[in-house]
């Protein structure tokens, strides 16, 4: 990988480890919806003048169906299923089952025919199924199965939204992809939105705080990253990002949050990693094929 993908790489880890802890303190006072409206509306408000004087908002919505396939499994759905969740879970359990991200892009590139899925690879997510059942029959308890299916559906919106990105938006520039997404789930939320903005007056600042770093840093600054990362490495390569996530999310989770790091977090989370680097591997014909393939998966 390129010293630009591993900046990137690095930048991407860490960042987007960082909103499970922001979303678990923004939704203890305010409602999952109004937490997605802010995020997307700040993030909005700062890409899309960045979009429309670059002229590259037009050729945007010239591919707009794709992008709104994109929007709705990136963004609109899995962010308020986040919000939702965290309700109910710890961030740094929902930290870790989204690590299960790779599992669906791996599944999803075979059904595309753009991977193939060697015993390795199989393996692989054999080993992280382990590694989940072990997280969940230690961890979660009495914890109703409705967040975890609301966090099992963003997973699925993970990973495959990316394969959208290289298969349709191609030719399209990744801030304007990435504002107009945000300006589309801003609108969708907003009737919701407005009906609860008492809500703002009377939350404390940690709460406000968390939605504006959301806002700005994880949603801003890490889609304009994100599809760079993508475009970069690919989409398989890029989602690898989600094994460092969990990392951080526990760690931010037991050290701010004074969540407990449980056996489950401790066995579930090796397991889950292991088998995400299996299944994302890349097949060694492919690799030979393509020289830009040769880099081992980090």
């Amino acid at each position: 990988m390129s010293r630009r993908g591993w900046l990137l790489f690095l930048a991407m880890s860490v960042i987007w480890g960082v909103p499970y802890l922001l979303i678990k303190v923004a939704v203890e006072d305010l409602s999952p919806v109004l937490v997605v409206f802010g995020r997307c509306a700040i993030g909005a408000a700062l890409l899309l003048p960045w979009t429309i004087a670059r002229g590259h908002l037009g050729p945007a919505l010239r591919n707009w169906r794709p992008l709104l396939a994109f929007t709705l499994l990136e963004m609109t759905g899995p962010w308020l299923l986040l919000g939702f969740a965290e309700q109910t879970l710890s961030s740094s359990l929902t930290g870790l089952l989204v690590a299960a991200v790779p599992f669906v892009a791996a599944i999803a590139g075979r059904v595309l025919g753009e991977e193939r899925l060697t015993p390795v690879r199989l393996a692989g997510m054999g080993l992280g199924v382990v590694g989940i059942a072990v997280l969940l029959g230690l961890d979660v308890g009495g914890a109703a199965w409705v967040p975890l299916g609301a966090v099992a559906l963003t997973v699925v919106g993970y990973g495959t939204a990316p394969l959208i990105v290289t298969r349709k938006l191609a030719d399209v520039d990744g801030v304007a992809a990435a504002s107009v997404a945000l300006l589309v789930t801003a609108v969708v939320y907003a009737p919701f939105a407005l009906t609860r903005l008492d809500q703002v007056g009377e939350a404390p600042g940690p709460a406000l705080l968390s939605v504006a770093v959301l806002g700005v840093v994880c949603t801003a600054v890490a889609l304009s990253l994100f599809f760079a990362l993508i475009r970069e490495v690919g989409p398989q390569r890029a989602l690898i990002i989600t094994f460092l996530n969990p990392a951080v999310a526990v760690l931010l989770g037991v050290l701010l949050l004074d969540e407990p790091f449980t056996l489950g977090l401790a066995l579930g989370l090796p397991l889950v990693v292991a088998g995400c680097v299996l299944a994302t591997r890349r097949n060694e014909r492919r690799a030979a094929d393509d020289p830009a393939l040769e880099t081992p998966v980090p």
